[in-house]
């Protein structure tokens, strides 16, 4: 008999909050749960405690709190049925999976878990097998089921390659998905072909029966071909600031091929992937002064972070690439 009290990992956008400060460094957690609600009603569904999240400095307690905060957001909005997925990733394993326990507690449905990169060094000897025992060993210990996460950009350059991430599938029945902060279209593919094949579920079955294994890419950039090579949605940092214009390029790339909604797929993923691209280069200090001056949250960062300087925001918020998106998302909101 289903649960009813379980929430699938979707097909879709993923939005990657940001954690607001108050000036004194303390959470924001009314901001918080403010623009869950926002990116939640446009469609989206919320990661928290991840990179965008400044989860390397948070402490456990705060990042339990993110979670209840998410989690009471969504259910004042009547989105019961959205899960939250919570960053657990930490420098040891014991760490992981207390994070995992604790996030649990607070309410997340998934664990997302990215890969310890203090001694990226040693992780990588004798072919990865200390990083796939990790990734095996939080999986069997978590009481959440676990997202692997891969963004060499924050792990000490640690990028799990296809063969790596199939293992830990193959090994770790409770691990539901992968994100792929990598910009790997290839990997998607490769993963997906061996993954999610018909011989591969009936031999290493999921440990609930009831969740689809899941890859999402971690830039929206490349939604598109991603889609086309098996990925089931992005985590990207775009949706923040226009959610429901992301989760119009997600449902016209699922059109067919030659018809007018995938044509205009096309059109909107190259706008998106040049608003993107510019969203990439001022970084996460940069996405939240972008997100104060739409909406009024806190542009603080957490030291050692700074914030960008305001001037600048005025200038990125005009920015035509952005600004046309913006529109795009005026348009959505009025007719939803």
């Amino acid at each position: 008999m289903p649960d009813p009290t379980f929430r699938p990992l979707p097909k879709g956008i993923y939005t990657p909050l940001p954690t607001f400060f108050t000036a004194a460094e303390d959470l924001d957690l009314a901001a918080f749960a403010s623009h869950v609600a926002l990116v939640a009603r446009a469609g989206t569904v919320p990661v928290v405690a991840g990179s965008a999240g400044e989860a390397a400095h948070l402490s456990p307690p705060e990042r339990a709190a993110l979670v209840r905060a998410a989690r009471r957001a969504l259910d004042a909005c009547g989105l019961q049925r959205v899960p939250v997925v919570a960053g657990v990733g930490a420098p040891s394993t014991r760490e992981t999976v207390q994070l995992a326990n604790l996030a649990k507690e607070a309410g997340a449905d998934y664990g997302m878990v990215i890969p310890p990169g203090y001694y990226a060094g040693a992780l990588r000897a004798d072919g990865g097998e200390a990083l796939r025992r990790f990734f095996v060993d939080v999986a069997e210990a978590s009481p959440l089921p676990i997202v692997v996460y891969n963004f060499p950009g924050v792990s000490g350059g640690i990028d799990l390659d296809s063969d790596l991430i199939v293992d830990v599938v193959r090994s770790a029945p409770n691990v539901v998905g992968v994100k792929l902060t990598c910009a790997s279209v290839g990997k998607i593919t490769r993963i997906n072909a061996v993954v999610n094949s018909a011989e591969f579920k009936e031999k290493y079955p999921r440990k609930n029966p009831e969740s689809e294994f899941r890859i999402i890419d971690g830039y929206i950039d490349i939604l598109l071909p991603s889609i086309a090579s098996g990925a089931a949605g992005a985590i990207s940092g775009l949706p923040n600031l226009v959610p429901r214009t992301c989760v119009k390029l997600w449902e016209l790339s699922n059109s067919a091929t030659g018809t007018p909604e995938y044509e205009e797929a096309q059109q909107l993923q190259n706008r998106i992937a040049l608003a993107d691209g510019f969203m990439q280069k001022i970084g996460l200090s940069g996405m939240k002064m972008l997100l104060h001056k739409k909406f009024g949250y806190s542009p603080l960062p957490r030291r050692p972070l700074l914030p960008s300087r305001q001037d600048l925001g005025d200038e990125w918020i005009a920015n035509p690439l952005l600004v046309s998106l913006m529109e795009e998302e005026e348009k959505l909101a009025s007719i939803s």
